[in-house]
């Protein structure tokens, strides 16, 4: 079994090293690819030092499986060079997501999307994995009819760039970024402003919530809108979830479905304080939810709060289990 990791020193990257490390993926060859200026660069990997390559080195040396964590750029790229050679690509960018023929796997959902001659799988959007992974058991047991969405996103959704100027605001380092990942200051501070603007108001962050969910769930007729914002937090993404479902629903059942799927945990005691954050899903691959009642507005109202760390099952524990699915279903 031969793998590569494409951004293999950058956050997320490192991550999925992590990651293949902790759930025991088997490995013969492990290929570490980067941009070329990290080439040479030497990653200690289960005990064993790994010499950063070139990505067309990485092509040359046609894995079975690469994971992608470089950018949208680079996946545009490099993505169609390793599916040609035969390998199956698991792409964390926003590239390829949309692609009609493209899979949009949350495993624990709709792992049955990735076939035979499939060759590049897209990882969805930090964001939208948490919220789909708490939304799923809902919607396959009572339809979803509309979505109202409020992210609050911790600065590591932004990479490097991002933990770097909160630690800069905050006073952990001296040294003043070379660039900066917000037109405003972070610290002691909420941006509404996740993404890009686009031209109808909404930022791309808030897009991919939308058309996302509906390729993920397989049904392009939910009503969703999305309001996604920046917060001071080092890691971790929370949302404030409003759900309108098609048939009427007792908060107990919600509340026995979703502790009955897997990756998802139930924090909800309210009247003991117990309820999903940010600070307590950090470095866990869970995803969290809590705060369950009623929204008594709308006929079959629900409103949801939860939460997980981005950077693992928003990013590279996803990835990681897409693989792991291709080595157990496929390869």
């Amino acid at each position: 079994m031969k793998i590569a990791v494409v951004g293999a020193t950058g956050l997320v990257g490192s991550k999925m090293l992590q990651v293949l490390d902790e759930q025991k993926v088997h490995i013969d060859e492990l290929i570490m690819a980067a941009s070329e200026r990290s080439v040479g660069k030497e990653i200690t990997f289960q005990g064993k030092t790994h010499k950063v390559v070139s990505v067309d080195d990485a092509i040359a040396a046609r894995p079975d499986i690469a994971i992608f964590s470089a950018g949208a750029s680079a996946s545009r790229q490099y993505a169609p060079r390793f599916a040609k050679t035969g390998t199956f690509v698991v792409d964390n960018s926003s590239a390829w997501r949309m692609g009609k023929d493209v899979p949009l796997v949350v495993p624990e959902i709709n792992a049955d999307t990735i076939t035979n001659d499939t060759r590049i799988i897209a990882n969805p959007n930090c964001s939208t994995i948490q919220m789909v992974m708490a939304l799923a058991p809902i919607h396959k047991a009572f339809g979803i009819k509309r979505l109202v969405v409020a992210t609050y996103q911790s600065v590591s959704g932004s990479g490097m760039k991002g933990i770097g100027q909160l630690d800069y605001e905050e006073g952990r380092i001296q040294c003043v970024p070379t660039t900066l990942a917000y037109p405003h200051q972070i610290y002691r501070n909420v941006l509404p402003h996740a993404g890009d603007f686009t031209d109808n108001g909404y930022t791309t962050e808030e897009e991919k919530l939308v058309n996302e969910t509906r390729k993920i769930l397989r049904d392009p007729s939910i009503a969703i809108t999305a309001t996604a914002a920046r917060v001071p937090v080092t890691g971790g993404h929370s949302e404030a979830v409003n759900v309108e479902t098609l048939q009427p629903f007792e908060i107990e059942e919600v509340r026995h479905l979703l502790e009955a799927t897997p990756g998802v945990v139930v924090q909800d005691d309210p009247l003991q304080n117990l309820y999903p954050m940010a600070r307590t899903a950090y470095d866990k691959d869970e995803v969290f939810v809590g705060r369950l009642r009623r929204d008594y507005s709308v006929a079959n109202g629900l409103n949801l709060w939860v939460v997980s760390d981005n950077i693992r099952k928003g990013a590279a524990t996803n990835a990681v289990q897409i693989a792991k699915y291709l080595i157990d279903t496929i390869l």
